[in-house]
């Protein structure tokens, strides 16, 4: 063999271990890579899924400042009316004055008017029924976070999850839908769950749908990818 063809046979057998070398360091990177990726994912926290169902219980609403009730007496429609409750949670009519209401319930309303009452009708019948529905925070559900419309919401009996996003608008585009979370508070502590809002809003999966409870805060996080 020539030079020349010496030549060409030493600089073909270079090439071929600088691209072994390439390869092989090609492959230590992607390893790496991988390891890392696997170790990230397996740091992030998992929360259990969300009972989809919740036991039945017999729900009486609590009222709040901002609401409104329609206060009947009976065979008095002179004192029946609709009045506000005020900011310090206290209502008012004509016979009643600073009558404490936030907390309470409907019936417990009630019977603390026709107590009042009794001093000017004898034997007031009173059905107080609440029109307008704000409640207070402990009976309210919060979602923040990457809904269309973050708010808070009065609770419902029997409410879902989804009855919850239709109120929001739904998602943003920068939504992790099945990242989302529901804090839940319960005997002096606080529960995360997980919730598939993607599933449950772009795929139509009924299964990701959920019972929610008076104070439940729905968190939607952005999506980074």
């Amino acid at each position: 063999m020539n030079e020349s063809g010496q030549y060409q046979a030493s600089r073909g057998s270079i090439l071929k271990a600088l691209l072994k070398i390439i390869g092989r360091l090609a492959c230590v990177a992607f390893a790496g890579l991988a390891t890392v990726v696997l170790s990230a994912c397996s740091t992030t926290p998992a929360h259990q899924a969300a009972p989809k169902t919740l036991p039945s219980s017999d729900y009486n609403y609590i009222v709040g400042a901002g609401d409104s009730l329609n206060i009947i007496v009976w065979r008095n429609p002179e004192l029946s009316m609709v009045v506000p409750v005020r900011p310090d949670g206290k209502i008012s009519t004509p016979l009643i004055d600073d009558l404490a209401a936030q907390g309470k319930s409907p019936v417990m309303i009630a019977r603390d008017i026709e107590q009042q009452l009794s001093k000017y009708v004898r034997d007031p019948v009173v059905t107080v029924i609440v029109t307008s529905f704000v409640g207070p925070y402990s009976q309210q559900i919060r979602v923040v976070g990457e809904a269309a419309k973050p708010q808070f919401l009065p609770y419902k009996q029997n409410m879902t999850v989804l009855d919850v996003m239709i109120a929001v608008g739904g998602l943003t585009d920068f939504a992790d839908g099945n990242a989302a979370t529901i804090l839940r508070a319960s005997h002096d502590q606080q529960t995360q769950y997980s919730v598939r809002l993607k599933d449950l809003l772009k795929r139509g999966d009924i299964s990701a749908n959920v019972e929610m409870q008076p104070g439940d805060i729905l968190v939607i996080p952005q999506s980074f990818f």
